[in-house]
C-alpha cells in the first residue's frame, strides 16, 4: 500500500532530485572556505609518517612493485561516498580519490583497475592481497597502520557534526550519554565517537542511510566527513552542519599491504609528480574545492604546495550570488509528505534506474541465484541423505557442516570463502571473486536445503518404505524411487522460499569486491542512490526483486497444488450424465 500511495504521490510532483549528480565534479561552484564554526583541533602531535621526500618517477622499477597482475594496479574502492569515491552515471568508479590515483598510475605507467567493495572489509582485503591498493578517503589512524601501510597524505578531513538547524545540539560538547549519534560503521568517525567522545554511536552501512535517519529525526546527530555532509544537505531539509573539527596528524592516504614498501614508495613518487605538474590542483579544484587547513599540504615534505584558487573568496562570491538570485532567504522546511515523496518515490529517478537495473543488475542477480541454487540443491540433497544414513561416518560430518553453515552469518561465510580461498585459487579465477561468491552462497544454501530435504523425507510415512521393501526393493532403491520423490514434492514451497532468499542474498557478494559490470540489483540501486543522495533507486531495485519473486512463489504454489490433487478427471462427466438419462 505504501508503494502504491508513494507512486501516486510522486506522479503529482516533479523529480526534484533527478538533475543532481553528486558523483560529478561541480568545480568552483562548490567551493567552500574553512569552517568558521571550527572546534579546537584534536591533539595532533608530531607528524611521524610523512616522508621527507620521494624518488623521481623515472627511478621507479614497476616490475618490483609486487602487483597481483604485472602492469595492473588493482584498486578496491567504494561507490557511495561522493565526491571522494563513487560510481558515476556511466558506471565508472570515479571521484577525487580515484581520479587522482588514476593520474598517479599513469605517471608510473600502470593500468588502474577499480573494483567496488564494502569499507568494513576493504583494509583486510588489501592486507590479504585481494587488492593492491585501497582507495576510500581512508584516514590513517595508528590502529589501521597495524594492519596496512599508507602512502603520504593526499587529502585531509574535517569531521562535521550534522544536526537539526536551530535544535538543542550546537556542537560536539552537547553530545552526551543517551544521544543517538549516527556514524558509518568502520569509519574514523565511528572510532572518534566511541574512543574520543566515549559514546555509543548508532552505526549505519552508508552515508545516505545515515543522513536519511537524521532528516527524519530517528537520530539526534550525525558525525560525518565534511565533504559528504555538505553534499547531502539540501535546501528545506531543516538540517545544518553545526560544528566541525579536524586533526592534522591523521591525514588521508591510500592503503597498501604492510610489507609492500616498494609500492608505497612508487605511489608517493607519483603523488609528488602530479602535484608538481598541476594535475593535483586541477582535480582538487574540480572535485573538492575547499580551503586547506593552515599548516597542511599534500605529498612528501619536499613536494611543492599545490597552486589553488582562493576558495574562501570564491565561496563568498558564490554565496552572495545565490542569495541575490533567491531573494527570499532560506528555503522553507519541507512537509513530511513532500520529504516522503522526494526521498522514496521520485518517479524520475525510477525511470533513470531502470536501464542499469535491467541491463546490469538483473542478469547478475539471476546468474548468481541460479548457479548457487543448483549447486546448493545438489549438495543439500547429499547432506540430507548423509544425515539420514545409518553410518555415523556419513551422518556426523553432515550434522557438523549443517550446524556450522547455519550458525555463521552469511557475510562471514562469504568473506571466509572469498578472502580465504581467493588467494589460493587466484590463478584459476584471475583474482575475480564473482564465482567464489556464487560458491559461498551455494555452500550456505546447502545447509538450509539439506534440512528442508531431510524434514521432507522424514515426513513420508514409514509404511511407504516397508511396502517398497515388501515388493522386493532394496533399501537404496526404496529411498531413491519411493521415499525421496515424495519428500521432495512435500517441501517444494520451502525450497522456493530458500531460492527467493538466495536471490536477495546475492547482494552480499559485493563485500568481496566487484567490477562495475558485475553489480547485482541492490548494488546498482545503491550506486544511483549515492549519485543522487536519494533512496528512490533502492525502492526501484526492490520492485525488480518483487517482479522476480512473486511469480516464482505463485508458480511453485500451483505446482504443489497439482502434485497433491492431480489433474481433474473430466472424462467421467459425460458418462455420469448418460447414466442419469438412462434412469429416466
Amino acid at each position: 500500500m505504501l508503494l502504491l500511495v508513494g507512486t501516486a504521490v510522486s506522479a503529482c510532483g516533479s523529480g526534484s532530485e533527478a538533475g543532481r549528480d553528486q558523483c560529478a565534479p561541480h568545480g568552483l561552484s562548490a567551493a567552500s572556505a574553512a569552517p568558521t564554526n571550527l572546534a579546537s583541533p584534536e591533539a595532533a602531535g608530531e607528524d611521524r609518517y610523512t616522508t621527507a621526500d620521494a624518488a623521481p618517477v623515472g627511478a621507479i622499477d614497476v616490475s618490483r612493485l609486487g602487483l597481483g597482475t604485472p602492469g595492473v594496479l588493482s584498486v578496491g574502492t567504494l561507490s557511495d561516498a561522493p565526491p571522494s569515491i563513487c560510481v558515476d552515471s556511466s558506471g565508472e568508479f570515479t571521484g577525487f580519490d580515484n581520479r587522482l590515483l588514476a593520474a598517479v598510475g599513469a605517471k608510473l605507467g600502470l593500468r588502474v583497475r577499480f573494483s567496488g567493495t564494502e569499507f568494513s572489509g576493504l583494509l583486510a582485503q588489501v592486507a590479504g592481497g585481494r587488492f593492491d591498493v585501497g582507495s576510500s578517503n581512508i584516514t590513517t589512524t595508528d590502529l589501521r597502520r597495524k594492519l596496512v601501510g599508507f602512502t603520504n597524505g593526499y587529502d585531509f578531513g574535517y569531521f562535521a557534526l550534522v544536526a537539526a538547524a536551530g535544535g538543542r545540539i550546537k556542537g560536539f560538547s552537547d553530545l552526551g550519554p543517551g544521544a543517538r549519534i549516527a556514524v558509518v560503521q568502520g569509519t574514523v568517525q565511528d572510532e572518534y565517537v566511541r574512543n574520543r567522545l566515549h559514546l555509543a554511536p548508532v552505526q549505519f552501512p552508508d552515508y545516505n542511510t545515515a543522513y536519511a535517519n537524521v532528516k527524519t529525526g530517528q537520530v539526534d546527530a550525525w558525525v560525518a566527513p565534511s565533504a559528504q555532509a555538505q553534499g547531502a544537505i539540501q535546501p528545506g531539509d531543516g538540517i545544518a552542519v553545526v560544528q566541525n573539527t579536524f586533526s592534522l596528524d591523521n591525514f588521508v592516504g591510500w592503503a597498501v599491504a604492510k610489507g609492500n614498501q616498494p609500492l608505497i614508495d612508487a605511489l608517493n613518487s607519483g603523488l609528488d609528480a602530479v602535484i608538481a605538474d598541476g594535475t593535483y590542483a586541477r582535480l582538487y579544484s574540480e572535485w573538492v574545492p575547499r580551503q586547506l587547513p593552515p599548516g597542511w599540504k599534500p605529498g612528501s615534505a619536499a613536494a611543492p604546495a599545490p597552486r589553488l584558487a582562493d576558495f574562501a573568496a570564491v565561496a563568498a562570491e558564490n554565496k552572495a550570488k545565490a542569495r541575490g538570485e533567491a531573494g527570499t532567504g532560506p528555503a522553507a522546511p519541507k512537509s513530511t509528505l513532500r520529504q516522503l515523496r522526494e526521498t522514496f518515490f521520485d518517479w524520475s529517478l525510477y525511470r533513470r534506474a531502470w536501464p542499469d537495473l535491467i541491463k546490469t543488475g538483473l542478469p547478475n542477480t539471476i546468474v548468481l541465484a541460479l548457479v548457487s541454487g543448483v549447486l546448493g540443491t545438489v549438495l543439500g540433497m547429499l547432506l540430507a541423505v548423509a544425515g539420514l544414513s545409518r553410518s555415523r561416518w556419513l551422518r556426523w560430518p553432515a550434522r557438523v557442516y549443517t550446524d556450522i553453515f547455519r550458525g555463521l552469518p552469511a557475510v562471514v561465510i562469504i568473506l571466509l570463502i572469498g578472502l580465504g580461498i581467493g588467494p589460493v585459487v587466484r590463478d584459476l579465477t584471475g583474482n575475480n571473486p564473482y564465482w567464489l561468491g556464487a560458491a559461498a552462497l551455494a555452500l550456505l544454501a546447502a545447509a538450509y536445503i539439506g534440512e528442508i530435504f531431510r524434514s521432507g523425507i522424514q515426513s513420508v510415512e514409514a509404511g511407504q518404505l516397508e511396502a517398497a521393501r515388501a515388493l522386493g526393493f532394496g533399501y537404496r532403491q526404496s529411498m531413491r524411487l519411493v521415499v525421496i520423490p515424495q519428500g521432495v514434492r512435500r517441501v517444494l514451497p520451502a525450497l522456493m522460499n530458500q531460492f527467493i532468499a538466495l536471490i536477495k542474498d546475492s547482494s552480499l557478494i559485493y563485500f568481496l569486491g566487484l567490477m562495475a559490470s558485475q553489480r547485482e540489483l541492490f548494488a546498482v540501486g545503491r550506486d544511483l542512490n549515492a549519485q543522487t543522495g536519494n533512496l528512490s533507486p533502492l525502492v526501484a531495485a526492490g520492485l525488480v526483486y518483487l517482479v522476480l519473486t512473486i511469480p516464482l512463489t505463485h508458480t511453485v504454489n500451483y505446482l504443489d497444488r497439482r502434485l497433491r490433487t492431480g489433474r481433474p478427471d473430466r472424462s467421467q462427466q459425460p458418462v455420469a450424465a448418460a447414466a442419469g438419462t438412462e434412469g429416466r
